[in-house]
């Protein structure tokens, strides 16, 4: 039997799914108003302005909320933010930030207790926080005084600065009242929040758009443009439909989209590694899945290579464990090539016909997009070759999260995801997802992996802060990954802006969840 038979029906197939829609609304043509789709991406509007709690929306969450430390634009290294500087104790268990002169949006100034009240509530897993777990190295967080934000660590956590990036801080004299239970749904984040960043908030039309305005005593100087609005879409091709009609300026594409603006003069492609990778997550409180051959089995009946080729036009690297970057990746580990034959043989050995037979597996996504439909559709007739019978699922991100982060979940609900994960820049962002103290409600390991020698490996990991040994260390957690399969890796694939060539000083970079990172809105302005 030729491998690659059977990939011309899976592609039908999963073309099938494509669908398309162009929104009614418009926004009013201004030039000092610059609109975009920013938050059009693999899992859609997220529904959510509160950054305790997401995912995903950062590039746009970072135009009006700031962290202390950011990544900058090429996503290599740590920079200050509302920190204008930090030091780090010899022994790395004292980070010691000076705060910069910065202002709430309601004029009230942000102090070294702002950090420390906002660090709390990431801290806290009632606030709905997905930071609590990323953050349990700290013991003590001490405002020294109102420019001086001191945090001490139980232990060395190399990843901690990673994790700081994305904690936007929040103003304690408007969130203090609430009670932490209440904070997660909370209105104020979607009626009055405010920030410190260049563009404060001004309403919030639901399912719409969001629209900010300059914030004139921005610290780092008023911003060129009058207002920044960011419009969602039911998909992609909507947002691209308003950009070229000249509604909106920037939106995400995939990687399929690229050729509508191919040799445009009026557009700009920015092109970049998404930093995440595309994996099937095994529900490891199902017993269909305990038997390390059926997730072999799974492995070998889908061919990557012409799912990357033919959907992804070559935009993607295979993946055969967490990680793509040479100095993470062991020489040696197994590829698992495209093999039909031996997946049936696998499943045959493991007994699948007497483990689960032709009963429909739910693979659960929070990946709405055309593209992302494609890839189900071939994933699901590839595993249909071989025995393995799934049904896609594709929900919103706040549905996803609902079901997987449940405590004691239906394992009928999701007994398989398609998910990404970051892996980059800090190869430590991985760790949310597979440490089993990371298990929900204490993390975001949704799959329920529970796997000891993987654990010591990334808690070994996490705890080197040799910079020269820690490489070795994620090449061990690349090792078991690949052996044991706690996923079905997939790939990482690239990220796509696109760009009206009327934007001027504007910064957008394919980054994990959107950023953050040195983006300087204040900057951005649209050529008259």
């Amino acid at each position: 039997m030729n491998r690659l038979s059977g990939l011309s029906s899976a592609i039908a197939l999963a073309a099938m799914m494509a669908t398309t829609a162009i929104p009614a609304f418009a926004t009013p043509a201004e030039a000092a108003t610059l609109s975009g789709g920013f938050d059009v991406g693999p899992s859609g509007f997220q529904g959510n302005f509160n950054p305790l709690a997401a995912t995903a929306g950062f590039t746009w969450l970072s135009v009006y909320f700031e962290p202390l430390v950011t990544y900058d634009e090429k996503l290599q290294k740590v920079v200050g933010l509302l920190a204008s500087s930090y030091e780090v104790s010899p022994d790395q268990l004292t980070y010691t930030f000076k705060l910069a002169d910065a202002e709430w949006h309601d004029g009230k100034p942000f102090t070294a207790k702002d950090a420390k009240f906002t660090i709390g509530l990431a801290q806290n897993a009632k606030t709905g926080s997905v930071f609590a777990a990323r953050l349990n190295a700290i013991s003590s967080v001490e405002a020294k005084d109102d420019k001086t934000l001191v945090i001490k660590l139980s232990a060395p956590s190399a990843n901690l600065m990673d994790a700081m990036t994305k904690v936007m801080m929040l103003p304690e004299h408007a969130l203090s009242q609430i009670p932490a239970e209440q904070l997660a749904k909370n209105s104020w984040w979607s009626t009055s929040p405010i920030g410190t960043g260049p563009f404060k908030f001004t309403k919030y039309v639901t399912d719409q758009y969001v629209e900010l305005a300059a914030n004139p005593d921005y610290r780092g100087g008023k911003p060129a443009l009058e207002k920044v609005i960011n419009r969602y879409f039911a998909n992609p091709a909507a947002a691209i439909a308003a950009l070229r009609a000249g509604e909106i300026q920037f939106t995400y594409v995939d990687s399929n989209d690229l050729t509508a603006f191919k040799d445009s003069k009026d557009f700009r492609a920015i092109e970049g590694n998404s930093f995440v990778v595309n994996y099937l997550g095994f529900n490891h409180d199902s017993p269909i899945w305990k038997d390390l051959r059926v997730r072999q089995a799974v492995m070998y009946a889908i061919n990557r290579d012409a799912i990357i080729q033919s959907l992804y036009g070559g935009a993607a690297k295979p993946a055969n464990c967490a990680y793509v970057a040479d100095q993470v990746v062991p020489k040696g580990i197994e590829t698992y090539a495209y093999d039909p034959e031996k997946a049936k043989q696998l499943l045959k050995e493991a007994g699948w016909d007497q483990i689960n037979g032709n009963k429909p597996i739910t693979l659960l996504t929070y990946y709405t997009t055309p593209l992302a439909g494609n890839v189900m559709a071939a994933i699901q007739a590839m595993l249909a070759q071989v025995g393995i019978n799934v049904t896609p699922r594709a929900v919103d991100a706040p549905t996803y999260n609902s079901i997987v982060l449940n405590a004691s979940p239906d394992v009928a609900q999701f007994q398989k995801v398609y998910a990404g994960l970051q892996n980059g820049p800090d190869p430590g962002s991985i760790n949310v997802g597979l440490n089993e103290k990371q298990i929900p409600p204490a993390g975001p390991n949704v799959a329920r992996v529970r796997m000891p020698e993987l654990t010591k490996a990334l808690d070994a990991a996490l705890g080197e802060t040799d910079g020269a040994k820690r490489d070795t260390r994620y090449q061990d957690v690349c090792k078991v990954m690949n052996s044991q399969l706690p996923w079905g890796t997939l790939w990482v694939a690239n990220r796509y802006g696109i760009a009206s060539t009327k934007l001027k000083d504007f910064t957008w970079t394919p980054a994990p969840g959107g950023g953050p990172y040195q983006a300087h809105p204040e900057k951005w302005a649209i050529a008259e």
